[in-house]
């Protein structure tokens, strides 16, 4: 199972256990995040952080919520079979990409099974 990381700072046994860190691959920033997955595909496991601290010109970075909706608007991927958690300390920012995660998901689902009756 590909597994998929995304945080600026933290490690993955910071969230995880220990034992699966082997199991993630880790990136740093929205742009390593886009750049992973359109060389290696879709992952079945994605980890959110929210804030990914500032680019290399000192402004903030395009954040978690930033990946979630390329996936969502941009990558033209099938999302409806991933499994994400957002492991963000930021409650406002979690709750949206968990809401647009979960919701673009639930809309693919149901309209798979209307295609499939």
């Amino acid at each position: 199972m590909k597994k998929l990381f995304l945080d600026d700072l933290r490690t993955v046994d910071m969230v995880y256990s220990k034992f699966m860190v082997s199991e993630f691959d880790v990136v740093r920033s929205y742009h390593e995040f886009v750049t992973f997955i359109i060389k290696n595909g879709l992952p079945e496991f994605i980890s959110f952080d929210n804030d990914l601290g500032l680019n290399e010109n000192g402004e903030l970075a395009p954040d978690g919520l930033a990946a979630a909706k390329w996936l969502v608007y941009k990558s033209g991927l099938d999302l409806s079979s991933l499994e994400f958690h957002v492991h963000s300390a930021n409650p406002v920012a979690a709750e949206q990409i968990r809401g647009l995660l979960n919701n673009y998901i639930n809309f693919l689902n149901k309209n798979n099974n209307n295609h499939n009756k």
